[in-house]
């Protein structure tokens, strides 16, 4: 049983009052994905229930009240539980002592109206509100953006190094414009050439070449370092075969058939060879009878593998990179 699972089963376990009260404290992508399980679930098994309120049971039991309190203790938890790049940012918040009420909400919109509230702004505002998106949502706004400013503002967030709270405060102003709420900010670590870089990973590759293009007109060092920072479907091969084999646990065969269709031979035999000998003829098979498809369907199929790939890298399910010393 996945985690996302079980925290739809914690939850449905919970009753819908508290239920919705935990459900405010999570992030939109989260409501979702937990909110899809719940809907998958028919009922609840006895066994099931137990299990998952058992976990939760030991898992509080295992907690310390020692060192509680403490900004380095809160360090180490987010860290573990997200990353040094998210644990850093929510830890400036916290440090900072606000909740920027402007920014949160964008998060809940679509990329077409968040492109249509902000495309007025100043390049370097645009960036910093692409830069505090998940990097699949900035890519969608940035794609609404117009043609002439997108590498500007991808460079503009390669750069970018901090926030300052005096001018996150003017951002969450101007947001605010067009909310309801109290005047409220947070710094967040924000920007930077691997944020860049997240975002160009789920731009088409179309928008993609052609802001690459115009930054390494303008900075030919800095499109390096970006492009260096880039994860692309060919990164695969680098993954271990364990790797390989939870990702294929987590991939359906459309998506897997549509990805391996436009890949090297290398790419299909290392997927091939990690499946069972029937269910890689199957795969097989389905790749020679597929008539033929649109590049376009291609590269979305495995920009939806890449993803499952870096969600699992951030859970610490495999390792990108066979050698293995960095997490992405």
């Amino acid at each position: 049983m996945d985690g996302t699972k079980k925290a739809a089963l914690f939850l449905m376990s919970l009753g819908e009052e508290v239920a919705s009260q935990v459900m405010k404290h999570l992030e939109p992508k989260e409501v979702q994905s937990v909110g899809h399980a719940m809907s998958k679930i028919d009922k609840i098994q006895k066994e099931e229930a137990e299990s998952v309120l058992l976990a939760f049971n030991d898992s509080l039991n295992d907690s310390t009240s020692l060192g509680m309190g403490s900004i380095e203790y809160v360090r180490k938890v987010l860290t573990k539980a997200l990353g040094d790049d998210k644990a850093q940012g929510i830890l400036d918040r916290i440090q900072l002592g606000g909740v920027n009420a402007g920014l949160d909400q964008l998060k809940w919109l679509d990329a077409k109206v968040i492109a249509e509230m902000i495309r007025l702004e100043h390049p370097q505002i645009i960036a910093i509100v692409l830069g505090f998106l998940e990097p699949d949502h900035s890519a969608e706004v940035l794609a609404e953006m117009p043609q002439r400013i997108r590498h500007d503002i991808i460079m503009r967030i390669a750069t970018l190094d901090g926030i300052q709270p005096t001018a996150l405060q003017e951002l969450d102003e101007i947001m605010l414009k067009h909310f309801e709420g109290k005047d409220q900010y947070k710094s967040s670590s924000v920007g930077g050439v691997q944020a860049a870089a997240n975002i160009l990973n789920f731009v088409d590759s179309s928008i993609e070449s052609g802001i690459m293009d115009s930054i390494g007109e303008t900075d030919s060092e800095l499109a390096e370092d970006i492009s260096d920072l880039m994860f692309i479907f060919g990164d695969l091969m680098d993954v271990d075969d364990r790797g390989i084999q939870a990702l294929l646990r987590e991939v359906s065969t459309d998506v897997l058939v549509l990805a391996l269709k436009g890949s090297e031979e290398g790419m299909k035999d290392k997927f091939l060879r990690n499946l069972s000998k029937r269910a890689a003829e199957m795969l097989a098979d389905d790749m020679e009878t597929r008539g033929p498809v649109r590049v376009s369907e291609v590269e979305t199929a495995q920009k939806e593998i890449l993803a499952v790939a870096k969600r699992l890298a951030d859970e610490g399910t495999i390792m990108l990179g066979g050698s293995g010393e960095d997490f992405i």
